[in-house]
């Protein structure tokens, strides 16, 4: 007989083979109809093998409004843990010693996430991190179509010779840019927070660059 978890491995796959759509019809999809999962890991460091996550926060975004009742923050027990990285994200280790284990968490956000498609800052980070872990514990890697915000604002600027453009733009640009608070900033949720209302801006600009009313999924991903 299979236990618990495997029996919830199972219904995942049956999941991601019901809700996998063919990709030009997702793209015909609105900005504003699309579920999006805004999403924010903070970690014990930035090595995809040896440092482990220590906290996923995400915000559900959809017709144009933030969500916060459909949230999603969890802190994950740790085994291993960096006493260094505690200036940045704030997390002291009583915080994450009896908390629930990384495959329960996991398990829990891919419910919460569906097949919404997911949205972060550097997005190749958090979703490698999360990958990763899901890898461990032998549960499938994620699916989702990924949009990236430091990429996304990239297209709102305007080639000139007097702008000097930077190769990279941290959240913290993106912030000061829009006018973001950054009372929460380098918290899995007050980050995920930020990115929500920075991609909400981007889109409108884009909207205002191209002369539209409506986006498609399409324009974004183009």
């Amino acid at each position: 007989m299979m236990n618990f978890f495997e029996k919830w491995k199972a219904i995942l796959f049956d999941f991601l083979k019901i809700t996998k759509k063919p990709i030009d019809e997702v793209l015909l999809n609105s900005v504003e109809s699309t579920r999006f999962v805004v999403l924010d890991t903070e970690t014990t460091g930035f090595d995809y093998d040896n440092d482990r996550m220590l906290c996923i926060g995400a915000i559900t975004l959809k017709n144009g409004v933030i969500a916060i009742s459909e949230s999603f923050e969890m802190y994950i027990q740790q085994e291993h843990y960096d006493k260094n990285s505690v200036q940045i994200h704030g997390i002291l280790r009583d915080l994450v010693i009896k908390k629930p284990s990384e495959a329960e968490v996991l398990q829990q956000f891919l419910t919460f996430l569906g097949d919404s498609i997911i949205i972060a800052h550097h997005t190749i980070f958090d979703v490698t991190m999360i990958n990763r872990a899901l890898e461990r514990n032998g549960l499938p890697l994620l699916t989702n179509k990924t949009l990236d915000t430091a990429y996304l604002y990239k297209k709102t600027l305007i080639m000139s010779n007097l702008l000097e453009r930077k190769e990279k733009y941290a959240l913290d640009d993106l912030a000061d840019k829009f006018d973001i608070s950054k009372k929460d900033r380098h918290t899995a949720m007050g980050d995920a927070y930020i990115t929500a209302i920075a991609f909400l801006k981007i889109v409108k600009k884009l909207k205002d660059l191209k002369g539209k009313t409506e986006f498609t999924l399409r324009d974004l991903f183009r």
